[in-house]
């Protein structure tokens, strides 16, 4: 039995796999494959209904808002939000977490002016910046609510004077929020909601249409809005699997039960890295990811043996981005608790080996 701590594409429920699996064969007995149906049948129109429905069910996504399921990654965000919400000689602000927050501020730089109104690279993005100030004269405030490299996570968001813009990636679906708290969300799916391949945006209607910009149709949010995520043909099969997976935490009880699952697995895999005399966390403890847990070996030399003995016990996944080192435990919500406690055990008996 493998144990998938890998960062994304992430592990998926094992009987969400087994429907998708079905899918492909034969669709709900249709006699065709969900990879050949048109995205314009009344089969996949109820797939992509059904999907919609479930974000604002386990979301309760307000009024006034609407759902898309679209390509190109979060990486098409990062240049689809300022192109759509910074005006031509605007601003925009920016809070500077790790990799994927710089790359989200370098596109937003191509449309007008950036601030980045604070940043914890001096520090290899350890931490979460607290005192800050979002300036009321940006058109809008973005952040990244998870930072997957680094293994922090925002706990919580400042009341804004602006639309908060935040990407949630790797943690959709992951705990609680309050939309209503955010002008514009975007994930891609392949850490939560399903495979690579498409990317959740649920936007406030009206914020939108305000920069007097020229858009093409293609990186305009009311054209594909208006075209209910099928402008051009949507990523079917991604949409399909995250419906199921949608459906799987609905089953589950939720956003609400999943946090306290992941809440857990969390608890228990921090309080072994704190209590192991071989480990280190990175992250500072008021920002641990509850996603991403990074950690290192107090002596570098035991890296490499470590990730041997994981090899062996069938946890994969588990090596560190080249920027921080050392080990990083995806425990996103497919992962079930034995497989932390599966990596716990390989921990404590390393430790024993190395007294």
């Amino acid at each position: 039995m493998k144990h998938n701590f890998g960062a994304g594409p992430g592990i998926l429920p094992q009987e969400v796999l087994k429907q998708a699996a079905a899918g492909v064969l034969d669709l709900n007995g249709i006699g065709l494959s969900i990879l050949e149906i048109s995205h314009r049948s009344p089969e996949f129109e109820a797939v992509l209904d059904e999907a919609v429905k479930l974000v604002k069910e386990l979301l309760e996504v307000p009024e006034g808002y609407s759902v898309l399921f679209l390509q190109g990654g979060a990486s098409m965000q990062f240049a689809m939000v300022p192109y759509n919400l910074l005006p031509e000689g605007g601003k925009a602000a920016y809070l500077e977490t790790g990799v994927w927050a710089n790359k989200a501020l370098k596109e937003a730089k191509y449309f007008g002016e950036v601030e980045i109104v604070a940043t914890s690279k001096e520090s290899n993005f350890t931490y979460i910046p607290k005192d800050y100030k979002i300036p009321a004269d940006a058109a809008y405030f973005h952040t990244t609510s998870n930072n997957t490299i680094y293994g922090t996570q925002m706990q919580e968001f400042q009341v804004s004077p602006v639309p908060i813009v935040c990407d949630m990636s790797s943690d959709i679906f992951s705990r609680k929020i309050n939309v209503a708290d955010f002008g514009l969300i975007y994930a891609g799916a392949q850490k939560n909601m399903g495979p690579a391949g498409t990317t959740l945006v649920i936007v406030k209607n009206d914020i939108l249409g305000k920069t007097n910009r020229k858009i093409p149709s293609m990186f305009c949010y009311d054209t594909l809005i208006e075209g209910g995520s099928m402008y051009n043909t949507p990523p079917v099969f991604a949409i399909y699997v995250s419906m199921l997976t949608l459906n799987w935490l609905k089953a589950k009880g939720g956003v609400t039960a999943i946090e306290q699952e992941n809440i857990a697995k969390a608890k228990v895999l921090y309080e072994e890295i704190d209590r192991n005399p071989i480990f280190k966390a990175v992250a500072v403890p008021e920002d641990r990811s509850h996603m991403n847990v990074c950690f290192v070996c107090e002596n570098p030399e035991h890296e490499k043996p470590f990730l041997k003995l994981c090899d062996d016990r069938g946890i994969v996944g588990v090596k560190g981005h080249r920027s921080v080192g050392g080990f990083r435990a995806s425990i996103y919500n497919a992962l079930p608790i034995t497989s932390v406690y599966v990596l716990i055990d390989a921990m404590q008996e390393f430790a024993e080996r190395n007294k």
